[in-house]
């Protein structure tokens, strides 16, 4: 598996609002963590279904969402990775958001078993 090249092809899936590729990435008992939560690690969703459903409300939130100025590195011993990236978009209610912020990736034979989201807290 070459892990830069699928974190790049994420980033684009992203961008391109597709969650059926989006997803094929993803192993079935995958987690997402997301900033925004009542928790230290935010909101949490596990399994395909769950964390489906969280990425169609980010998309549902964000309309035109997108990830640029994206970057991507690689810890190939710990089937990791992290993508950095300044996303842009605004909301059903007319709010630009405009933040940095990063993922980061934990794979399982070349699936994402773990994807935890990180941004900037723009006041």
């Amino acid at each position: 598996m070459d892990t830069r090249s699928t974190l790049k092809a994420l980033c684009e899936a992203f961008n391109a609002h597709d969650l059926d590729r989006i997803m094929a990435f993803f192993a079935d008992d995958c987690v997402l963590e997301m900033p925004r939560g009542d928790q230290p690690w935010g909101s949490r969703s596990v399994g395909k279904v769950e964390v489906r459903k969280a990425l169609a409300a980010r998309f549902e939130g964000l309309p035109d969402v997108h990830y640029g100025d994206d970057e991507h590195f690689v810890d190939e011993g710990a089937n990791a990775g992290m993508s950095k990236w300044r996303l842009t978009g605004t909301t059903r209610d007319g709010v630009k958001r405009d933040v940095n912020g990063c993922d980061f990736y934990t794979f399982r034979d070349g699936k994402v078993i773990r994807k935890d989201s990180y941004w900037k807290i723009v006041e």
